[in-house]
């Protein structure tokens, strides 16, 4: 809909040099964090962020959408867009300094915002902020947050598509994000969590909630309710595929159909997105139709004879200009920053005998290796003499760890293989210390289908051992700006308890192995 209203007052107008000096200290920022960016544009290829392309013009046209606004308001800039941008700029230095992508991107996002905000000033940033947090969502989660959000929502899905199966009375069996269909199983991968909906869903109820003209909680409610609605409607899809191969065969869960079968349900979530907000504008004090509330309003023309004042550059932005450049001329200064990679031995010699114990090798199949991207790893079960159960080990270890490079954490990757985690807390470890680190570990108790079995699991990093997934991250990010170094590994024990529920023995088990594995660890996994 074009707005007919002219404005016959006088009007603000930005100077060709003004345009000039903004894009060229914008250009300075990103060439000054190029490496980074360059993989920004990278990551978009990955089909979650393929929508990202379209991001910046979007948010171009929603600007230029209230450019009568913008129009009307004087550019007076603003010392706190200074202070943002200087926070964003020290954000992306730092990051630049550990060589770590994620913060970079963010700094950059958080530096430019502040570019605007001490240029336009409060008044009119206000009106351009919710276009310019758009560009945020061209932003990959950072690694282990992606992980985590993936590895919950194909639980979900798994769970909610058997239900769905059940319905069509096709025999199913759940375990985990497997789907046992008995002549065919459907493993509800990272591919099928839902994140490809989620991602490009979410960003399209942002824009829809901002150009919903409505109650704040009606806008909030639609840019929430992407979740819900990516969850249920992939689940339907995983139910349907099910149905389908349980009735006709699993072609119809492979090829063409399975792709063709994404796209409708992406569509039948736009659909339910419109809907939802058909259903807001026709309930509370402000209904209206939905032609009313939603459209995309032109900005209205101004009078030909409205007065034309050319703004001048505000002094604040000139000094955010300057630290750009001093950020720029200092980052020229310094070298490359090349990650660390400590020697070490490689587990092809980890010893198969520990004390009393004996080693038997296992491997990882190819599927888990592309999940979990490791660049070393031991998995083995250790037999001690008289024992009356195995001790299994893992250890994964990542000489650099990235956004697709970092340990999964086994509190998501333990229900993803059907097991029920009926206790975790904290445990101490008697009398075992790793270079001179009394051992902590996660202590978890996991049941399935009348099985139980103790694990005990850590992250070792760079001499710390460590309990919290957070913590780790935090002293990932420390270690890669004061040391360059982001290596480490996950350390997982687990055994199992036997049919009279003797956890205590299965805790003297893991105990004596442990005391075992501490001394050698280090020359595997260096402080």
């Amino acid at each position: 809909m074009v707005a007919t209203t002219h404005r016959g007052e006088g009007v603000w107008r930005t100077s060709p040099a003004a345009w000039l000096l903004f894009g060229a200290v914008v250009a300075l920022l990103l060439w000054v964090f190029r490496g980074s960016v360059v993989f920004l544009l990278q990551s978009w290829e990955q089909p979650e962020y393929g929508y990202a392309y379209v991001i910046p013009f979007i948010t171009a046209f929603l600007i230029w959408q209230r450019r009568d606004r913008l129009e009307s308001i004087p550019f007076e800039g603003s010392g706190a867009g200074v202070a943002l941008a200087v926070l964003g700029l020290l954000v992306a230095f730092g990051g630049r300094l550990g060589a770590v992508h994620t913060a970079i991107q963010y700094g950059v996002f958080i530096a430019l915002l502040g570019l605007f905000w001490a240029y336009y000033g409060t008044r009119a940033f206000r009106v351009v902020l919710v276009p310019l947090l758009l560009l945020g969502f061209t932003i990959p989660l950072p690694g282990f947050f992606y992980q985590s959000l993936s590895n919950h929502l194909q639980l979900i899905s798994s769970r909610l598509g058997v239900d769905l199966i059940r319905l069509f009375n096709v025999p199913v069996y759940l375990e985990g994000n497997v789907i046992d269909l008995g002549v065919y199983k459907l493993q509800v991968v990272e591919a099928c969590s839902g994140l490809r909906y989620l991602f490009p869903l979410a960003t399209l109820a942002f824009v829809a909630a901002y150009l919903f003209k409505a109650s704040f909680w009606k806008r909030a409610l639609v840019f929430v309710s992407a979740l819900p609605i990516t969850v249920f409607m992939n689940s339907f899809r995983i139910g349907v595929i099910g149905a389908l191969v349980g009735y006709w065969g699993i072609s119809q869960a492979e090829g063409f159909l399975h792709w063709f079968e994404g796209w409708v349900i992406f569509m039948a979530c736009i659909l339910l997105l419109v809907g939802e907000m058909w259903a807001l504008a026709r309930i509370g004090r402000d209904r209206a139709p939905l032609r009313e509330v939603f459209s995309l309003d032109l900005p209205a023309p101004a009078c030909e004879r409205a007065r034309a004042t050319v703004r001048r550059i505000p002094g604040a932005f000139w000094v955010a200009c300057v630290l750009v450049a001093a950020t720029a001329a200092v980052s020229a200064a310094l070298p490359n920053v090349k990650d660390v990679i400590p020697k070490r031995v490689s587990f092809a010699e980890f010893p198969l005998r520990l004390g009393p114990w004996s080693g038997v090798p296992d491997a990882l199949g190819q599927m888990y290796l592309r999940s979990l991207n490791v660049d070393d790893y031991i998995m083995a079960d250790y037999h001690e003499q008289g024992s009356d159960a195995p001790v299994n080990l893992y250890i994964g270890y990542y000489d650099v760890q990235r956004a697709n490079k970092v340990p999964h954490s086994p509190k998501a990757c333990l229900p993803g293989g059907g097991w029920l985690m009926t206790s975790i807390r904290v445990y101490r470890v008697p009398g075992v210390s790793i270079s001179g680190v009394l051992l902590k570990v996660q202590r978890v108790v996991i049941s399935r289908e009348g099985y139980t079995q103790l694990v005990y699991y850590w992250f070792q990093e760079r001499g710390r051992v460590i309990t919290n997934e957070y913590a780790a991250k935090w002293y990932l990010l420390v270690d890669s700006i004061t040391r360059h170094r982001t290596d480490g590994a996950l350390v997982r024990l687990m055994t199992m308890v036997g049919p009279n529920g003797d956890v205590k023995r299965a805790d003297k088990r893991l105990t004596a192995f442990a005391r075992r594995l501490a001394p050698i660890l280090p020359q595997y996994v260096p402080d």
